[in-house]
């Protein structure tokens, strides 16, 4: 019988890999709803191909558009269109799909997220996100919630059967990105066109720009805390620049158990999608041969050159009013970065400078969805308004 679905971030990275291996399995899966940003074209064509009962778009404004482009793409499309926040939450809650995907950048993923669970669904999510900011709203539900991205899809396999008082370290591992050798001079002088070409993946410029800073590390380590129920003293980073080793796991009798793969996201959002089944490769021209591994590297993190993983720390054993300030003060630096208003050396220091002056606030640790909101608006003020002089010190 096939499996109904809600896919929310339909235009991203994750979205179209998510469409990948529905391809490769038709029958198996039908597409009952897509959620996209202002990717109008990729969404029309996307309608077209899947015909969903509805989707939804960011903004009221880009309507006419969207129409024009089904008229061309999916003309036979009836289905209802909806707008913004509420449209997400609608198709997360709606009766039309019994699985939710969530390929969302930041926190727009946490209260579809939430309105899924709430309305009794599975949720399979590549929204680290959700669990920086809200991890401790979706701790009830975890047992409807698969993770897709490929280091916490790895530690979910790792796991497998046993119990959390076997674990003795969860090995969280990182390419450590496009400046794992550069020097702290060299980092001084990197360019955006730099941090975005990561050497291992391909993702949206967000979480490139994270993954280039390894706040994106930082940040997986509080979803680690979250998913698997391990304590932060228990979280291992290690930076394994071949991205063979996806993550693993160290159990209290000395056992590691490392899962390997190609990088490559289909395998994960599969393996997610069909679990616990094991079904072939969606991809099988991409694979891991095995007998032509020549070395694998595996290293500390550097947290002098890349702080923002101390930061991560940090943050998650103050709680999650913390990590929420972090996360909401990440994305307003990352977005100045992008936009090329403050130098790569900036980022960590505005998000350090947020989260001492976040310690200084009387905040719950454990907050509510409107005080995540309230949080992170307070992060991204607190961080837009410490850009200037924080730039100038960065180059002075």
């Amino acid at each position: 019988m096939s499996q109904h679905i809600a896919l929310l971030g339909s235009t991203g990275s994750i979205g179209t890999q998510v469409l990948d291996v529905v391809r490769h399995w038709p029958g198996r899966f039908t597409i009952a709803a897509l959620g996209a940003g202002k990717n109008l074209e990729r969404l029309a064509q996307q309608t077209g191909e899947f015909h969903p009962r509805c989707i939804a778009i960011q903004q009221e404004s880009d309507l006419p558009a969207l129409r024009e482009l089904l008229n061309v793409h999916a003309p036979a499309f009836s289905g209802e269109i909806l707008v913004g926040k509420a449209g997400l939450n609608a198709i997360a809650e709606s009766s039309v799909s019994a699985l939710v995907i969530v390929g969302l950048v930041g926190l727009a993923g946490l209260e579809p997220t939430l309105k899924a669970l709430y309305a009794g669904k599975r949720v399979l999510t590549a929204n680290k996100e959700t669990f920086v900011t809200g991890g401790h709203l979706v701790q009830p539900y975890l047992d409807r919630v698969i993770p897709i991205d490929s280091e916490h899809a790895a530690i979910h396999q790792c796991l497998k059967n046993e119990p959390v008082k076997a674990v003795k370290h969860i090995l969280l591992t990182a390419s450590g990105g496009p400046f794992r050798t550069f020097s702290a001079a060299d980092m001084q002088k990197v360019t955006l066109s730099q941090a975005l070409k990561h050497p291992n993946w391909v993702m949206g410029h967000k979480i490139t720009i994270d993954s280039a800073t390894m706040m994106n590390k930082g940040l997986e380590v509080i979803e680690a805390h979250w998913l698997f129920g391990v304590s932060y003293d228990q979280i291992q980073v290690v930076v394994h620049p071949e991205s063979m080793i996806h993550s693993g796991v160290e159990f209290v009798d000395g056992s590691i158990l490392l899962q390997m793969g190609a990088p490559d996201m289909r395998g994960p959002i599969q393996y997610a999608m069909t679990y616990p089944e094991r079904l072939p490769n969606p991809e099988p021209k991409v694979h891991l041969d095995f007998l032509s591994l020549s070395r694998l590297n595996l290293e500390p993190p550097d947290l002098e050159r890349f702080p923002c993983i101390r930061l991560a720390y940090e943050a998650g054993r103050l709680g999650s009013g913390a990590t929420a300030v972090l996360n909401g003060a990440d994305e307003m630096a990352v977005q100045l970065f992008l936009e090329e208003q403050i130098d790569y050396c900036a980022i960590p220091k505005l998000l350090e400078a947020a989260l001492n002056a976040h310690r200084q606030e009387s905040t719950p640790s454990a907050p509510s969805l409107s005080d995540i909101h309230a949080l992170d608006d307070w992060a991204r003020r607190f961080v837009r308004e410490q850009a200037n002089p924080l730039t100038a010190r960065s180059t002075g």
